[in-house]
């Protein structure tokens, strides 16, 4: 079975530079010269000074077509480090909806995903503590009526049908401990939501509504619902009835390596990218490093923030992010199709100052970004070199002769 091997332009450039170095040197020896319109290769012959001969290749001007010839310009470079993340919720937004007090669900009112805002009724129990609390209430209010009504006939009889002065303050006593009894109560049931109106309305029917309204604390989306008709709950008994988090921000959590850790500060910016949008770019930055390095996977946690304000990330999804971890740099760039990887694993480039001759440069490079390879030495800004098909022209300097 036929094995197929895939290779990047530099990786078949430098393999077709071997193998035509071999059949130059088989040529060589059986008498063959160079073929027509190029020079040898480095290595392959000597000046009269004992230096390397020069490289260069002459074109014709149809064959200029298949090459691109700028003038170098420069680029800004920047260090940068990247990690692979996963996005989740961001748990200070997100809150479980515990009931403040035990009881059993009457009705769960939203579902799993829906949009919620502060304040909106969540789910309904029926609370014995509530009833309590509203007996107590309707306890208060009739001793309030009845101690005001004989603070009244005191009042009406002092001093002309034998109610004596201490009958009188006895009666205002009364009615005073009924007043804050009544108030005390009324704040009690308070407690459990409800409104002034909702109390006037037990304390005037002499009726107890045992059903306490559970609100959301924040506007999100619930992202879990365990509430059932029927369920028993209480406070702070897990798991929760709902859950609900606040989706215009996400958290990424990844973990970079202890080389890396010093590079990565709180309050650096990021990009990230996801697999769900192609091309995208979501920034955020970093609000939280881990204090410890793990001892097994020798790596530290970093946690940033993402805005999402459109709610296109989701929990779980893996991210790649990418954090300039210093200022960007000015240098000689060129076009990562103009750069080409001879045999011997040096990195060259094609100049000329007449756009027919061409000769090879052997340039020492640095960062690759955008497109772009960062030329560290060998190559001046300003001179003309090849920017895109820089491979044709290695391909004609290493092409066997013909016969």
């Amino acid at each position: 079975m036929k094995a197929t091997i895939l290779l990047d332009s530099r990786t078949a450039a430098g393999v077709a530079a071997v193998t035509a170095l071999v059949c130059a040197t088989v040529l060589v020896k059986s008498g063959s010269g160079q073929p027509a319109g190029a020079s040898p290769p480095p290595g392959a012959g000597a000046a009269s000074n004992g230096a390397p001969a020069e490289a260069s290749v002459t074109l014709a001007r149809s064959q200029t077509n298949a090459i691109k010839v700028e003038a170098v310009g420069t680029s800004l470079f920047s260090l940068r480090s990247m990690a692979v993340g996963c996005i989740d919720y961001d748990e200070d937004l997100s809150v479980q909806v515990f009931s403040s007090y035990a009881g059993k669900i009457l009705t769960a009112l939203v579902n799993l995903g829906d949009e919620v805002q502060k304040g909106q009724a969540l789910y309904t129990i029926e609370s014995p503590d509530l009833i309590q609390a509203g007996s107590t209430l309707i306890g208060a209010a009739a001793f309030f009526d009845l101690t005001s009504k004989e603070l009244a006939r005191a009042k009406s009889l002092y001093g002309t049908n034998g109610v004596s002065e201490r009958e009188m303050e006895q009666a205002a006593s009364d009615a005073q401990t009924a007043e804050g009894a009544l108030k005390a109560a009324r704040d009690a049931v308070r407690v459990f939501g409800k409104s002034e109106a909702e109390i006037d309305q037990m304390v005037a029917s002499r009726k107890i509504d045992p059903v306490l309204v559970v609100p959301s604390p924040v506007t999100g989306r619930i992202t879990a619902r365990n509430a059932q008709t029927g369920l028993l709950v209480q406070p702070g008994n897990p798991p929760a009835p709902y859950a609900v988090a606040d989706l215009s921000t996400k958290w990424m959590v990844a973990n970079v390596t202890e080389s890396e850790s010093p590079l990565f500060h709180v309050g650096q910016a990021l990009q990230a990218a996801v697999m769900a949008y192609p091309g995208r770019a979501f920034e955020g930055k970093i609000a939280r490093l881990g204090a410890a390095v793990d001892p097994n996977t020798h790596r530290v946690m970093v946690r940033c923030d993402m805005a999402d304000p459109q709610d296109e990330l989701r929990p779980g999804m893996l991210a790649n992010f990418t954090i300039q971890v210093q200022a960007p740099v000015e240098s000689v760039a060129l076009p990562m199709n103009g750069v080409v990887r001879n045999g011997d694993g040096t990195m060259a480039v094609w100049v000329t100052t007449n756009g027919l001759r061409f000769v090879q440069r052997i340039v020492k490079i640095g960062l690759q970004q955008d497109g772009q390879d960062q030329i560290l030495e060998g190559l001046q800004r300003g001179e003309l070199a090849v920017t895109d098909g820089a491979v044709f022209i290695s391909n004609i300097l290493y092409a066997p002769p013909s016969d």
